[in-house]
């Protein structure tokens, strides 16, 4: 097939997937009262021959870090010599990059094969939603390629996530904070239950450091199903071993005493956490069976890239991507900015969704960073807020900006207001920072980075 061929029959494929209901693209107040309901997946997948059976599972929920974790486990798996499926969603800058195999997206021609294969399954199950099918998708694409494991990305929440059909290895629970709270719940209790949904009778249960109120809640789970937990900062130890623009150590030690030392690429101090999490998911997975050496997880968490987040595409003056949309996010971002950039001022670009608390994100910025200025503007999202909509909040935050449209607008004009002494980040919204990153690459580095 002819690349012209292909690539309108990816478009079609990617037309006929968000021909049906998706979620991620209705405001606040539709999705509060959408039906989420795991029988449509389970008929659509018994139809197809539960490909998700076919392989063992590593299963990450969580507010933050879960993209991260799952980069980093299924790197490692990777490095173990394993074929081994990753599933995340959102994508950056292509829908293929939510399903990959051996670090690889799905091939264009290979997601229109399989749209067209399954559209007479999917007629058979009414009210299947664009997640639900894109989530079948991955798992057929997995089974066909005989993985050996596959690592799945929990999409929104836990319990009713399309992706919740699975009986895991492992279930990994990563930190948990306030996000999508007209869907979860507006207390870290009621999140937390709705992210340990994903825990099962009997399979093991790794957890990131929780505030104790969401901790209760796993505990009690683990406990009404019989699923033994490992604590991460509790029964794991973890400590920082140093840190530059190149990547950064750590130590991990288990209650035994046993230490492994690994270095990552990705920065932050979020990121040591999230790679002790990794590695006791891989830990606990070698118990269940599946052969991950310390020393693939070295060699896979040492390769592991996860781009858009705090992603350094120019060291100086610095240029930085970053995917922070919930305050607990937006403080961990300022920390990061002042650890490897401190005494720089800040422009920030920024967008986001309707239902992000982006007052008092910017508040957490304001007070934390040098802000020299703030431009605002939207993706080509549904959910986006206007830019002079965002504007007035910030101004509720006691921060003053300018709107600018469209993004590459905003991305140039960021640029010469930062000049020579000033860093330019993008924050706020996953969809402003992918159409920055494409904007980067396509006018400013050349096409690299």
């Amino acid at each position: 097939m002819c690349c012209v061929n292909v690539d309108l029959a990816y478009n079609q494929a990617l037309d006929y997937i968000y021909s049906f209901v998706d979620y991620s693209l209705k405001h606040a107040s539709e999705l509060a009262k959408a039906h989420f309901d795991l029988d449509r997946m389970r008929a659509l997948l018994a139809i197809l021959g539960h490909p998700e059976r076919r392989y063992p599972v590593i299963h990450i929920a969580g507010t933050k870090g879960k993209g991260s974790v799952a980069a980093l486990c299924a790197g490692a798996l990777h490095a173990a010599g394993y074929r081994t499926g990753l599933y995340t969603s959102p994508h950056l800058q292509d829908f293929a990059e939510r399903i990959q195999v051996d670090r690889t997206p799905i091939p264009h021609a290979d997601l229109a094969a399989l749209v067209e294969e399954i559209k007479s399954a999917i007629a058979q199950v009414p009210y299947l939603t664009t997640f639900e099918i894109t989530t079948a998708l991955g798992f057929l694409y997995f089974a066909r390629r005989n993985v050996d494991a596959a690592v799945i990305e929990v999409g929104l929440g836990g319990r009713l996530d399309a992706t919740n059909v699975v009986t895991p290895l492992v279930s990994v629970i990563t930190s948990l904070s306030y996000d999508h709270t007209a869907v979860l719940g507006d207390t870290l209790a009621q999140i937390a239950a709705e992210k340990g949904g994903i825990i099962k009778p009997g399979r093991p249960v790794v957890s990131a450091p929780q505030a104790e109120e969401a901790l209760d809640v796993i505990r009690r789970l683990c406990a009404e199903r019989d699923a033994p937990l490992t604590l991460v900062g509790r029964d794991i130890h973890y400590e920082s071993l140093g840190h530059s623009l190149d990547g950064q150590s750590l130590r991990i030690r288990t209650q035994a005493g046993e230490a492994l030392e690994v270095r990552i690429p990705l920065l932050g101090a979020h990121q040591v956490v999230n790679a002790a999490v990794a590695a006791t998911a891989l830990w606990t997975a070698r118990r269940e069976g599946l052969s991950v050496g310390d020393g693939a997880i070295r060699a896979g968490f040492a390769a592991t890239e996860w781009p858009g987040r705090f992603e350094v595409v120019r060291r100086e003056p610095p240029v930085v991507l970053d995917s922070a949309h919930n305050v607990d996010s937006a403080r961990k971002l300022a920390e990061t900015v002042n650890e490897y950039f401190a005494g720089w001022p800040v422009v920030l670009i920024v967008g986001a969704s309707e239902d992000k608390d982006i007052a008092q994100m910017l508040r957490v910025w304001k007070s934390h960073l040098d802000l020299r200025k703030v431009i605002a503007t939207r993706a080509a999202h549904p959910r986006a807020l206007e830019p002079e909509e965002l504007l007035r909040r910030a101004a509720q935050a006691g921060v003053e900006g300018e709107a600018v449209m469209p993004v590459e607008a905003a991305l140039a004009r960021a640029l010469e207001v930062a000049g020579d002494s000033a860093l330019v980040l993008s924050a706020g919204s996953i969809f402003v920072t992918a159409a920055v990153r494409a904007v980067w690459l396509e006018r400013f580095n050349g096409g690299s980075i």
